[in-house]
């Protein structure tokens, strides 16, 4: 399968020969992966809103066909393992549709998961009645859903109400948790829930998404402390491109807490996510006016930019074999293959 927008061209062929290829090993667990349908964001204005430019334009499909081709692109030779969910669109959005299609993909994939996108709304039953029917094996909360509160300002329990975490702890499932504030894993709310919610439900497995969402190194450095020794909190690496907030990570909360995700199929796309003061977005070929004629202009992948921020944030510990073997597929294998299944 060869698409053009993710084909590697000569530069990204470089960038992986000369920079990744000796640094992500043989074995792959992907431990964030959106796979989703356009067709289940149901707002009748989505061809005019955010996502279009991207995966509306990009990838309107992502199947596990499609992330498996992708991977084998991108990361030639290696074996890819996924755990898997669906795209969180904002309301409106056919859920049913969404988790079903999770269910679906990873249903022939026995050595991968899957995550069920969640709602505030949703009841216990039925995510309870949900999960056992699909297989799936965790919860996908999104600040978008949130109630009561400004996406941007939300606390976690304003859009992953407590009886949820609760069955998340009953039954040991992975909470995959993007977090809100504007000062995200910094902000002393997102600190505090954190610390009183695994202590009082220590069965819920959380993985905090893009770094606990420090995209650059200020936010887990001051967070990190308050953080370390949790034993049921993990972190992926998902899109995040600076050198500096991977080594905060690693040596912050313990390499050993840190799991590779690829956020696909956001990471095939092209561009590099930023950082500037306590901001970050996300720099692409069709939002900037820069002047590159003293240089090459062009961009490589999402996914080569982070790996490339991976591979240079562990130059201050210095990574040993095994270390890099579990933070692209141990530590994530041992996560999935702990939660029991019903």
């Amino acid at each position: 399968m060869s698409d053009p927008h993710w084909a590697p061209c000569a530069l990204d062929t470089r960038i992986w020969e000369e920079e990744l290829n000796d640094f992500v090993p043989a074995q792959v667990f992907d431990v964030h992966t959106h796979l989703h349908d356009w067709t289940h964001y149901t707002d009748h204005a989505k061809a005019t809103g955010p996502y279009a430019p991207s995966i509306g334009t990009y990838f309107p499909s992502a199947t596990r066909t499609i992330a498996d081709a992708v991977d084998a692109a991108l990361m030639p030779g290696r074996e890819v393992d996924r755990l898997s969910f669906p795209f969180p669109y904002p309301r409106p959005i056919d859920t049913e549709a969404a988790n079903a299609l999770i269910a679906a993909e990873v249903s022939g994939a026995p050595r991968s998961a899957g995550l069920m996108l969640v709602q505030p709304e949703m009841t216990v039953e039925h995510i309870r009645t949900t999960l056992a029917r699909t297989g799936l094996i965790g919860l996908k909360p999104y600040l978008v859903y949130a109630r009561g509160a400004p996406p941007a300002e939300a606390r976690i329990t304003d859009f992953l109400p407590e009886p949820q975490i609760a069955l998340a702890d009953e039954l040991g499932l992975i909470i995959m948790m993007h977090l809100s504030k504007r000062d995200a894993i910094a902000d002393p709310d997102n600190i505090r829930d954190l610390r009183d919610l695994t202590e009082r439900y220590p069965g819920a497995k959380w993985c905090l998404a893009h770094c606990a969402r420090s995209y650059s190194a200020w936010a887990i450095e001051a967070a990190a402390a308050s953080l370390r020794g949790i034993p049921n909190i993990w972190y992926d690496t998902s899109t995040v491109c600076e050198a500096d907030a991977l080594d905060a990570l690693y040596t912050g909360v313990g390499v050993d807490r840190v799991m590779y995700g690829s956020d696909d199929l956001i990471g095939p796309m092209r561009g590099k996510y930023i950082a500037f003061g306590r901001a970050w977005s996300l720099l692409h070929p069709g939002n900037h006016s820069l002047t590159l004629g003293h240089c090459l202009p062009d961009m490589t992948f999402i996914r080569y930019e982070q790996l490339r921020a991976m591979k240079r944030g562990a130059r201050q510990i210095g990574l040993t074999w095994a270390q890099r073997k579990a933070l692209f597929h141990d530590t994530a294998r041992a996560l999935v293959d702990s939660v029991p299944r019903h």
